[in-house]
């Protein structure tokens, strides 16, 4: 199902839309993605895979309210669609499908 394929940053990025649900916005997204996985995120990077999950299907968006605060810009806030939980899925299917594939043997390893 290729239709369904995410890449390791898109897949950070559906799911931490689905933690932060209705507060999924740019700036509390890459926070939450760099609290969580202690890794910098660049606004360009997320942009863009904001961006791109939303032109294939995977998120909706929508504007809220402006204030003063940001100077009169409204926030962006990002919701996972059916399309989008359906590539979670699949992603998380596939991953569990490898990680039992592994033979026991091959996971005894001893740090040296």
């Amino acid at each position: 199902m290729k239709k369904f394929q995410l890449g390791e940053f898109e897949e950070i990025v559906l799911l931490t839309v689905g933690v932060l649900y209705n507060e999924a916005y740019g700036v509390a997204i890459k926070e939450e993605i760099e609290s969580r996985l202690k890794r910098k995120v660049s606004v360009g990077a997320l942009q863009s895979a904001l961006r791109r999950m939303e032109k294939k299907g995977y998120l909706n968006s929508r504007t809220g309210e402006a204030n003063e605060k940001r100077g009169g810009k409204p926030k962006r806030f990002f919701t996972i669609t059916a399309h989008g939980k359906e590539a979670l899925k699949y992603s998380k299917d596939v991953r569990t499908q490898l990680w039992d594939a592994i033979p026991e043997i091959a996971l005894e390893l001893k740090f040296s």
